[in-house]
């Protein structure tokens, strides 16, 4: 990797992390919820997520807090990537198999990068739709694996795939939030989507999981969403919402190795047909390397930032050292250096 792939290796080293741990946490999803109803198990997960948003919070002299005016954002966060989400994933895991279904949500990139195009107009050349397109070949051979398996299994990938939508969503209304405490912004989509989901299993009539159960979901929630989570808005503040929910896509990969060292015998040709695919489409996508002549805006926004990155020359007595947060202005600049859609450079192509 030469400087010029520097600003992808910052931001994918965030998103790997996230891409870690929600994998593995797609197939013990699938084991520890087994009996226990879509929104009990969807309610557990963010409820576990919930207690690590409140073990991660800033001080505001380090992250920027959320304000009242980022409610409704937040709130459309928690109902597709809490709500509909999460509660199509276990209905799916139910109805196939952990491997097929943890490949299939490699289209989260794909729903991703469509959304942050149309939302915020982020830069996406040849090499991006090349890989978007490796990435949704790969899914349509796995829906030919799963429809010669029978009409239950294909309506499981189906839900897996209506998860992958809805984040895909999530994931790009998130980019909005980035420069906020990610503390924060997971205790708050997961208090919220908690409580939605919790509501309607008691209205249901859901049965109580054990205490088993219970406490399992709870701790993959805890890793998978939570921290994930966590991870995963740095990489957007750092990479973009397109590429990380790119990067992100290794999960599936990891997903499905855990789910075969588990016992899951699915594999087919068209599995590993697809597979291939959506590995091809992913390293294609991280060579990317984009540099040319931009023009900065003036603009006045808070967020946590460092006086040794080349866009941060404000005053201070005495100059802080190391990453802190106020709201700030950026005075016009034109320049050039290698560059992703990071939060200064949202410019359009």
């Amino acid at each position: 990797m030469t400087r010029a792939h520097w600003p992808a290796i910052v931001g994918a080293t965030w998103a790997l992390l996230a891409a870690l741990l929600f994998g593995v946490s797609t197939p013990l999803v699938q084991r520890a919820g087994l009996g226990v109803g879509a929104f009990t198990t969807a309610a557990l997960l963010y409820a576990g997520a919930a207690v690590v948003g409140l073990l991660t919070r800033r001080p505001p002299q380090q992250e920027a807090r959320l304000r009242r005016a980022d409610l409704p954002r937040l709130s459309a966060m928690a109902l597709f990537g809490a709500g509909v989400g999460p509660v199509a994933l276990a209905w799916g895991l139910q109805h196939t198999s952990g491997a097929s279904a943890s490949l299939l949500l490699t289209l989260e990139a794909v729903f991703t990068a469509l959304m942050a195009r149309a939302l915020y107009g982020e830069s996406m050349d040849r090499r991006v739709w090349s890989a978007m397109l490796l990435l949704l070949a790969g899914g349509v051979a796995l829906m030919l694996d799963q429809r010669q398996t029978g009409h239950v299994q294909l309506w499981g990938l189906l839900a897996v795939m209506a998860a992958t939508v809805a984040w895909g969503l999530d994931n790009a209304l998130s980019r909005g939030l980035a420069d906020r405490d990610p503390g924060q912004v997971v205790l708050g989509k997961a208090v919220l989507g908690a409580s939605i989901t919790g509501l309607i299993a008691w209205l249901a009539g859901e049965a109580a999981p054990s205490r088993l159960a219970a406490l399992s979901l709870l701790l993959i929630g805890a890793s998978g969403y939570g921290l994930s989570l966590r991870f995963y808005l740095l990489a957007q503040r750092t990479f973009g919402s397109a590429r990380t929910g790119s990067v992100f896509a290794f999960a599936p990969f990891i997903g499905a190795a855990v789910a075969v060292a588990l016992g899951d015998k699915a594999w087919s040709v068209w599995m590993l047909v697809g597979g291939l695919l959506m590995l091809a489409g992913v390293a294609l996508h991280l060579m990317e390397s984009h540099a040319h002549a931009h023009t900065h805006e003036a603009a006045e926004h808070e967020h946590a930032h460092r006086h040794d990155d080349g866009h941060h020359d404000h005053p201070h007595d005495p100059m802080p050292q190391g990453p802190h947060s106020h709201r700030h202005r950026h005075a016009p600049m034109r320049h050039s250096h290698p560059h992703v859609p990071d939060l200064h450079h949202t410019h359009r192509h």
